[in-house]
């Protein structure tokens, strides 16, 4: 990632806004000092021998070291963008430890019903869905996975882990604008879209997937761009899913190795878009505290 580090988030300053935690992958956690929500909150990170050929669960120290680190003891809710390992491994357990709301797809709650999160936590959303948390609103839409799914289908009954990786399949893929006084901030985790899903909405700031992107065509990669960050009119673009997720968070963040992806690739592709928009392109710091809105709300209408 070298060639991309004057790219590199700045951590933030205290203020009275919103305040991100990325967690690598997509799990971001969102702060505005009255309210916590996270997005995924992965951060058992099996490794790849144990993925690929054995079972895996989530690592409930893990996930308790997490919510200590952050504290955040008092989380409102956890969504997943969708049901993969990577994504809702551990959201249950975020779940279980703070009391909040679990936030997704019929397969997302009965993973949930796997680990005995109690159904009065347990919200199952639809296309166009909005919740209140605080002074958030996070609006769910309808997305799609990226290329090449491993794990496509649904989970249709309670999930006992450990189990294998594959027992984790999509459900529904979401994108998650989440609205705040402060700004519009979209959660788009993984690196595909359908035609025309968000037009009519917009958003400050996109926390983009670029997981996979790297083994598509430039074609492939502009059509991402626009239907999503030009759409939305976005100023700022922060990128996520292109972190090695086999190693844990104790170290620093790597890219995926170049046979699993090709993080440059994408990169590379995206970077002119940026420049031709006015996009600030940003790469995100683990555990480190940003102001992903500092300068842009009220600024969407600019462009």
């Amino acid at each position: 990632m070298r060639p991309y580090l004057a790219h590199k988030q700045p951590p933030a300053a205290p203020s009275d806004g919103v305040t991100a935690h990325f967690l690598g992958t997509s799990s971001v956690l969102l702060s505005d000092g009255e309210t916590t929500l996270l997005c995924d909150g992965f951060v058992s990170r099996p490794g790849l021998l144990r993925v690929g050929l054995g079972k895996i669960a989530p690592s409930r120290a893990l996930v308790r070291a997490a919510i200590d680190r952050l504290e955040a003891r008092d989380l409102s809710a956890v969504f997943c963008a969708h049901s993969h390992y990577d994504h809702a491994l551990d959201a249950p357990l975020w779940s279980l430890e703070t009391g909040a709301d679990l936030i997704g797809s019929e397969s997302t709650a009965n993973i949930g019903r796997g680990l005995a999160v109690p159904a009065s936590s347990l919200r199952v959303v639809a296309d166009g869905d909005t919740l209140a948390y605080g002074r958030f609103e996070l609006t769910f839409l309808d997305s799609v996975h990226s290329p090449g799914d491993h794990f496509p289908g649904t989970v249709d009954e309670p999930l006992v882990p450990p189990a294998r990786a594959r027992a984790w399949q999509t459900g529904n893929a979401y994108s998650v604008l989440v609205a705040h006084p402060a700004g519009r901030i979209l959660l788009h985790s993984s690196a595909n879209h359908r035609p025309g899903m968000l037009a009519g909405h917009h958003a400050d700031v996109v926390y983009l997937s670029i997981g996979a992107l790297g083994g598509q065509s430039a074609e492939f990669a502009h059509r991402y761009w626009d239907e999503v960050v030009h759409t939305t009119r976005a100023r700022r673009v922060v990128l996520t899913h292109w972190d090695d997720f086999f190693t844990g968070l104790d170290r620093p963040l790597r890219p995926m190795p170049r046979f699993a992806d090709r993080i440059d690739t994408a990169i590379e592709a995206l970077l002119p878009l940026a420049r031709r928009d006015g996009v600030d392109v940003q790469l995100p710091v683990a555990w480190q505290p940003a102001a992903p809105l500092d300068g842009l709300a009220g600024s969407q209408g600019d462009r």
